[in-house]
């Protein structure tokens, strides 16, 4: 006879853990399940090791800003290997500290492989464990590209657990991933391509910001190459040929690692959602604004693999792992609140955006006032040196309200914070200035912004 839980939340990520141990604090019968370490690409393979990788970046990049103004770099350079251990000693401690806090609340730990059996049981290694409500959060997986040598891809995962960084590089995608991990490779020392179909990367963003990145990207050595098309990857005795077209003629690079960064999708598919009469798409399992699944009752669904108007964030996953407990606890009653949710690229320095933009808040209707400002003169880009910094803050006219805010350099992954908060609580450009900061900070500058 097959175990039965109140709950049983499906990839222990962070929007299954803060689900679960919400449930377990009602008093429900809680388990959890997945067949990697525990954790999430957030903790163990995305979020927090990318920016330990990320802190060699920052002081590489620190020091050759501040060349000819005082320092002198002495053949300063990243040691890839210490790097990476200084990362493991974080991401190997998380799979045994997350199991312990779920087991100290009660809540049943298993480790395997799941898959739906019928509307309210999975299977997890030819086990079977009924439950009244299952919540899927099983994250997103790099998305499949169907070209000749596919297999030779590594994505961010495999690449931040290499031992020694590769001499040459070569970033499949304009996104996230290909773009900080390209900075990171590219202050280590490696030569570095990003390949990308469309014509202008990180199409989320400010046009003109990421303008601005893709310069500073150049300066950093970085080699992107916008329209180009990944057509084959070959494996050879001097690495791997790669071959892509770029306005209807072919290009050809010779690289030692390829990497994935052309996008993610619902890791969905292996839990057969079909066998549980759960509707899913291409974006994850289909929800209605409470995130229950449209087509079964007993199914959640939170994270990147529900098809939510939710970025695909992991404070987002955690919010929405929260609203989904509260649901299936007390009824559907409660909706995931995604305004002034901000999002960065971890870039050197970073990209960063909250609320609408420009094009958005137009097309909205409203009438608006927008702000750019090159803000690389101003004192604290001029005081580490940096040449590429600037802003867009988007006001609606009427209301006085910030509706959108676009911040790309030093300390704006920071700062973009406080223009969150602004459009959570409905702030008014007035609020905001009459903040009195202190100084000199980064956070001094919010007041000449606006």
């Amino acid at each position: 006879m097959a175990q039965s839980f109140d709950l049983i939340a499906i990839g222990v990520g962070m929007a299954a853990v803060s689900a679960a141990h919400k449930c377990a604090a009602a008093g429900w019968s809680v388990a959890v399940v997945d067949e990697l370490p525990y954790g999430g690409t957030c903790a163990l393979r995305g979020c927090d090791p990318k920016k330990i990788l990320r802190r060699g970046a920052e002081i590489i990049d620190a020091a050759q800003l501040m060349q000819g103004k005082g320092i002198e770099e002495h053949g300063l350079r990243i040691n890839w290997s210490d790097l990476v251990a200084h990362k493991r000693s974080f991401t190997e401690k998380m799979p045994d500290t997350i199991e312990n806090g779920l087991e100290k609340n009660g809540i049943t730990t298993l480790h395997g492989s799941a898959r739906f059996v019928d509307n309210h049981t999975i299977e997890v290694e030819d086990e079977r464990f009924h439950s009244r409500y299952v919540l899927v959060a099983t994250g997103a997986i790099p998305r499949p590209i169907d070209i000749p040598g596919a297999e030779h891809l590594i994505d961010n995962e495999r690449f931040m657990a290499l031992e020694a960084l590769p001499d040459r590089l070569l970033f499949v995608g304009g996104g996230y991933i290909s773009f900080e991990f390209a900075h990171m490779a590219a202050r280590a020392g490696a030569h570095t391509t990003i390949i990308d179909r469309g014509d202008r990367p990180l199409k989320a963003f400010d046009p003109d910001l990421v303008d601005q990145l893709v310069a500073r990207s150049t300066t950093a050595g970085i080699d992107f190459r916008p329209g180009t098309t990944l057509k084959s990857i070959e494996k050879t005795s001097d690495g791997f040929v790669v071959i892509g077209e770029q306005n209807g003629k072919s290009q050809q690079w010779t690289v030692d690692r390829v990497v994935h960064g052309a996008g993610r999708a619902p890791g969905i598919e292996a839990l057969d959602p079909a066998a549980a009469h759960i509707e899913a798409g291409p974006r994850g399992v289909v929800v209605n604004e409470y995130l229950q699944s449209v087509s079964n009752p007993a199914v959640y669904a939170a994270g990147d693999a529900a098809d939510t108007t939710g970025l695909p964030l992991t404070p987002v996953a955690v919010f929405e792992g929260k609203v989904a407990a509260s649901n299936m606890l007390k009824g559907n009653h409660k909706t995931p609140d995604y305004r002034g949710v901000p999002s960065v690229v971890f870039t050197v320095p970073a990209l960063g955006r909250v609320g609408m933009l420009e094009s958005e808040a137009r097309d909205a209707g409203h009438d608006v006032n927008v702000k750019f400002t090159d803000t690389s003169g101003w004192f604290s880009n001029r005081r580490i040196g940096e040449p590429y910094a600037a802003v867009k803050i988007i006001v609606d006219n009427a209301s006085d309200e910030i509706l959108g805010a676009h911040l790309f350099g030093p300390g704006y992954a920071e700062l973009i914070n406080i223009f969150a908060l602004a459009i959570k609580l409905g702030l008014k450009v007035s609020d905001l200035k009459t903040m009195v900061p202190a100084y000199p900070t980064v956070g001094s500058d919010l007041g000449a912004m606006l």
